[in-house]
């Protein structure tokens, strides 16, 4: 594979365009490749950020699970220039995105390749959506850049839901690599703002589609192996994945739960390696720990720490504790939790505190995901 260095000299300087649009004006037939377009200015937007990428630059815009930055997977150097924007690690791979599956079979899988059938149910229920599978790659005779796959066997391909993600694909009739647009290690975003606040003057354009309803990134499955592994948790819950799928992904097995990755080790999707998540504010997760109070005042104590320094993020059992003045509600259920996590930890890092108590969750349906993404965000684990 060719060589890609972490840091990457000569990064080009953009004055950042934020284009907003309108996502309601966007609209898919079930069977069409290219959307109508309801809005004048959504539609000369959405132009405006394909021809970036037909020029070979890179984007951020949204989709249902975060804000990606995207740019052709089909060449060296827009792969390239997505490293560089967010200083991310060469041997970390990137999901490919496609508009349709006519786009997937005709410009990434060999001609007579049928998809295999282990996927035809889930492709079925959840495509589009926040679902990302492994396909085969042939890196000899692969159109998907090697920078995308790490010069591996096999490549990771999801169909976005968010039609503005969805549109911008197949107006640009590029397949998208597109890892989170943010700085790398850092919380996901899920807000334009949050783009421009990483990656401003290192992109030439963000296009604004509002908030992303999902909150934490796709989830990633492995048909290919036997048994079927989970690889990365996410938006579609291992349940769903389970009742849909069938027989055959009834003893589907969890990627390293336990275990960590070695650092020499190639990895196939986003998000089994590496830190990720984390702000700058040093981020405490409890976990089976009651309403919190004892616990928080305990690790106050041990660690002495003054607690204006803090910001608390709760859920479902935690109490406000005295002196801390900064409290955010995640929510109750799951896919509220999942829909403010990265929000909020971007929020409460933005007013320069110094730790942030996060509340953990079961770790069913959604609270899988959550506490994949907490586990990883964390520098202290505290349980009771």
């Amino acid at each position: 594979m060719k060589c890609i260095r972490r840091a990457m000299s000569s990064i080009p300087q953009y004055d950042t365009r934020l284009l907003k649009v309108k996502p309601e004006s966007i609209i898919f037939s079930k069977n069409g490749s290219l959307p109508q377009i309801t809005d004048k200015e959504t539609e000369s937007n959405l132009q405006q950020a394909s021809n970036e990428l037909k020029l070979l630059n890179v984007i951020g815009f949204p989709t249902e699970t975060v804000y990606g930055l995207g740019g052709s997977a089909l060449s060296d150097q827009s792969v390239q220039s997505i490293y560089k924007a967010k200083n991310r690690p060469a041997d970390n791979p990137l999901i490919v995105h496609i508009s349709s599956i006519q786009q997937l079979k005709s410009k990434l899988l060999p001609q007579d390749y049928e998809i295999p059938p282990i996927y035809e149910k889930l492709i079925a229920k959840f495509w589009p959506g926040p679902l990302t599978i492994l396909l085969p790659n042939d890196p000899k005779n692969s159109p998907i850049s090697s920078y995308v796959t790490g010069n591996q066997d096999t490549f990771a391909v999801r169909m976005p839901q968010h039609p503005v993600a969805r549109a911008i694909i197949a107006i640009s009739d590029l397949p998208l690599a597109a890892p989170s647009a943010n700085s790398s290690t850092k919380p996901s975003p899920t807000l334009a703002k949050h783009v421009m606040h990483d990656l401003q003057g290192k992109i030439p354009l963000v296009v604004d589609g509002g908030s992303c309803n999902i909150g934490v990134e796709s989830t990633v499955v492995d048909g290919l192996s036997s048994p079927p592994m989970l690889l990365r948790p996410g938006g579609i819950s291992l349940e769903e994945i389970k009742s849909v799928g069938g027989p055959e992904w009834e003893n589907i097995q969890i990627y390293k739960k336990t275990g960590g990755v070695e650092e020499n080790e190639k990895v196939k999707t986003p998000g089994m390696k590496y830190k990720h998540y984390s702000p700058n504010a040093k981020v405490i997760l409890f976990i089976n720990c009651g309403d919190g109070l004892k616990a928080m005042q305990d690790y106050i104590e041990k660690h002495k720490l003054n607690p204006q320094n803090i910001a608390l993020l709760k859920s479902k059992q935690f109490k406000d504790l005295e002196n801390i003045s900064i409290i955010k509600n995640l929510g109750f259920k799951g896919e509220e939790i999942s829909q403010n996590l990265f929000k909020y930890l971007r929020e409460v890092d933005e007013l320069e505190i110094e730790y942030i108590f996060v509340e953990g969750i079961d770790e069913t349906n959604e609270g899988l995901a959550i506490m994949n993404r907490l586990n990883k965000a964390a520098v202290d684990v505290v349980y009771m």
